[in-house]
């Protein structure tokens, strides 16, 4: 079978070494993280950003798009322009990861377990 990259979220992929999460999700373009203390951003050997943990304290907000085809979580971070992506385009910086239709079920799990530990 194929391995298309667009299909790297699935749940068949869950993430590993995140047993003490909240909520861990493989998405497109890395794996996202939500501790009690922290979040943490691990990205795909591909991308050009390196893999991330932001303390919560620094967690301003967060950000999820369904999408259509194609959806975004965004991670706010005090002190760090995020990216607003333009008329036809997501997002794309440090602290968003992107998902296709299987991962939008734990991508919505993870924007909901931040806000829930960032009172938002």
């Amino acid at each position: 079978m194929v391995e298309l990259p667009w299909r790297g979220d699935s749940s068949a992929n869950a993430p590993t070494g995140h047993a003490d999460a909240a909520v861990a999700c493989s998405l497109q373009d890395g794996t996202l993280a939500v501790y009690e203390d922290r979040v943490v951003i691990e990205r795909v050997p591909r991308s050009k950003f390196s893999d991330k943990t932001i303390p919560l304290d620094d967690v301003s907000g967060v950000e999820y798009e369904r999408g259509v085809t194609v959806g975004y979580i965004q991670v706010r971070e005090s002190g760090v322009e995020a990216d607003t992506g333009g008329l036809l385009s997501d997002p794309v910086d440090e602290n968003t990861l992107h998902f296709a239709g299987s991962g939008r079920a734990c991508a919505l799990g993870a924007r909901d377990a931040l806000r829930e530990r960032i009172g938002e």
